[in-house]
This record gives structure tokens, C-alpha cells and sequence, in this order.
């Protein structure tokens, strides 16, 4: 008797448990679960279901068009997207996803007006920038970096703009914005798979930094804020001359910061950092985490091995605080004037 009545308990349990309806934002959840497994059909239909429940919500419709997008329905994903674009609550998410939509679909000037209209409506989206210079880059139209660098100064904080600068102006003759955005996008998304190639373009950056012919032709020469960092940075070159590994690099970049420290004005987030590593005894660390594994992999590992110490209180260090650069410290508008004691 008393096993029937525990049995009637759970069975209770486990009807009322049942028979209670998620809330949207639980819903909402579970079908970013199954998008995150790849089982688009199931997180349509739990997107749907949350429409119904709160069909205000553009952030359903949204997942639903991405959902499609990624099972290769493209043209459900846009009969979805379309509509939200002209949405009061559109964001320059809808502008993206639309685009994705028609570059997959080979329709590249599609894509470009989409982004284009998207840049009009939120002029500081880091993304829409991020993107659509990417788009024009694949036609070699370099109109890109100026999206790029646009993109730095209106939205400081959204990374793979630093990320895309990094690339073209090392392949550039312009060393210096290559090292200072690759620097600051590596320590944005320390990691990320990108961050790899990053490190790689920063070590070689520094080589072809002390390598370079000045007057090389083609080169342009620094202005502003880049032609201090130039001028800073070369007075470490009889230490570059003993060769470009983690350890010199740890000295040249040490010397450069105490060389630059009386020039507070104005303040430059990437220096700050430094600056704070190099007060707590980190800065070795550092260096040997940013270079080490594109000189020397087997080197590096043997330095972590050796000094798990400074390495475990910078991982630390690290993973405790988020890099981000402030809104309006977009250093190419600095110029020389202003960098004076």
C-alpha cells in the first residue's frame, strides 16, 4: 500500500512537472542548446513556440533566420530576417545575419547594400564595419582598412577590426600599426584562434620593424602618434641587433615604455597594461606568452616549465581582468604636438 501511494507522489510529480509551460526565457534557452548541437530543426521549432509566447521579441526571429541559415536554407533564412530589418527593435545583428544570407548566396553587391544600410542606421557598430571591409577586401578594394580603422575609433571595444588592420598593414610598409593593432587584439581575445596568427605577425612585425630600409620606396613616412612610437622604438636597436627572440623583445619593449612613460598625455591603453605587468613583476611573462610560441614552441613550453610561478600569476592576472580600450582613444587622431612633455 504504501509503495502504491509513493508511486502516486511521483507520478503526480512528474505530471505537474511536466504540464508546467516554460517561460519564453526558458524556451528561448533550451533552443540555444540544440543550436549549439547543430539540431536546427528542433531549435525552429522551440523558436517558434517562443514567438507565440512572446511575439514582441525579435531575438527569436533572429535565431530562427540563423538557424536556417546554418541547415543551408537561405531562402527561408531571408523570407525570416527581412521583415526584422525594418523592426523598431532591429539591431545591427539583423543587418548582419541578412548579409551572411547573400554572401553565402553569391550575391555580393546584396550583401554590400545590406551592410551599407546596416552602417547608416548604427554608425558605431564595430561588426557591420568588421564586415563589409572584409567583403571588399576579397575584391582587393581597399576601401577596407579606412572600414577597419572607422570601426576602431566608433566601437573600441569589438576586436576582429584590430584584428583585420593588424594583417593588411603588415603586409603594408606601415610596420607600426601592424604591432599596435596586433598587440591589442591579442590581448582582446587572448583566445581565440586567430590569436596564433596574430603572434606569428607580431614577431616577424618586429623583424621587419629593425630590418627595414627607412627610405625604402613606397614607404610612407609615420605621422603622429606613429612616428613617436617609430622614433621610441628605434633607440632600442643595438639590442634588436643581437636578434628578435622573446628575451630581447622583453628588453626592447621594457625600455621603450620607461622611454615613453613621460609622455602621459595622452593615455594610450596598451602602454597602461604593460606598464601595470612590468610593476608586478609580469612582464617577462608577458612577453614570453605574446612571442614565445611563434619563435620556439619547445623553448616556450621548457620556460613554462621553469617558471610556473610568474606564468600561473600572469594566466591569472589575465583571465581576472578584461582588456578594453576606452571610447574616444583612437590613437591615429593623436599627433605629435599633443605626445610632447
Amino acid at each position: 500500500m504504501k509503495k502504491l501511494i509513493l508511486f502516486s507522489f511521483l507520478l503526480l510529480a512528474l505530471t505537474n512537472g511536466h504540464a508546467q509551460p516554460q517561460t519564453p526565457a526558458q524556451c528561448h534557452e533550451s533552443a540555444k542548446a540544440y543550436m549549439r548541437q547543430g539540431d536546427y530543426a528542433n531549435a525552429i521549432l522551440l523558436l517558434q513556440r517562443c514567438q507565440e509566447l512572446d511575439p514582441g521579441n525579435i531575438a527569436y526571429g533572429k535565431d530562427i533566420a540563423l538557424s536556417h541559415f546554418f541547415r543551408k536554407d537561405n531562402r527561408q533564412a531571408l523570407e525570416t530576417i527581412k521583415p526584422l530589418l525594418d523592426h523598431a527593435d532591429a539591431d545591427d545583428q539583423c543587418y548582419q545575419i541578412a548579409g551572411y544570407v547573400y554572401k553565402d548566396m553569391g550575391e555580393a553587391k546584396e550583401c554590400e547594400k545590406l551592410f551599407r544600410k546596416g552602417l547608416k542606421r548604427f554608425p558605431k557598430s564595430g561588426a557591420l564595419y568588421s564586415d563589409l571591409g572584409e567583403l571588399l577586401m576579397a575584391r582587393q578594394d581597399y576601401e577596407a582598412i579606412e572600414l577597419w580603422e572607422k570601426g576602431i575609433e566608433q566601437d573600441p571595444s569589438y576586436a576582429r577590426n584590430y584584428y583585420h588592420a593588424s594583417r593588411f598593414y603588415y603586409l603594408s610598409t606601415d610596420r607600426v600599426w601592424s604591432l599596435i593593432y596586433g598587440e591589442m587584439f591579442v590581448n582582446m581575445e587572448p583566445q581565440h584562434s586567430n590569436s596564433v596568427e596574430i603572434k606569428q605577425i607580431l614577431l616577424d612585425g618586429y623583424k621587419k620593424f629593425f630590418t627595414a630600409d627607412t627610405k625604402e620606396k613606397g614607404r610612407r613616412k609615420p605621422q603622429g602618434f606613429a612616428a613617436r612610437f617609430s622614433e621610441t622604438l628605434r633607440k632600442q636597436a643595438p639590442i634588436a641587433a643581437r636578434g628578435i627572440n622573446p628575451e630581447t623583445l622583453t628588453m626592447i619593449r621594457a625600455r621603450f615604455i620607461l622611454d615613453w612613460k613621460p609622455f602621459t598625455h595622452p593615455p594610450v591603453r596598451l602602454f597602461e597594461h604593460q606598464q601595470q605587468l612590468m610593476r608586478e613583476g609580469l612582464f617577462d611573462a608577458y612577453n614570453q606568452w605574446l612571442f614565445g610560441p611563434a619563435h620556439n614552441l619547445q623553448a616556450y613550453q621548457q620556460w613554462i616549465t621553469t617558471h610556473k610561478e610568474p606564468y600561473e600569476a600572469f594566466r591569472q592576472l589575465q583571465q581576472s581582468q578584461v582588456f578594453k580600450v576606452p571610447q574616444g582613444q583612437y590613437l591615429p587622431k593623436y599627433n605629435v604636438a599633443r605626445l610632447k612633455n
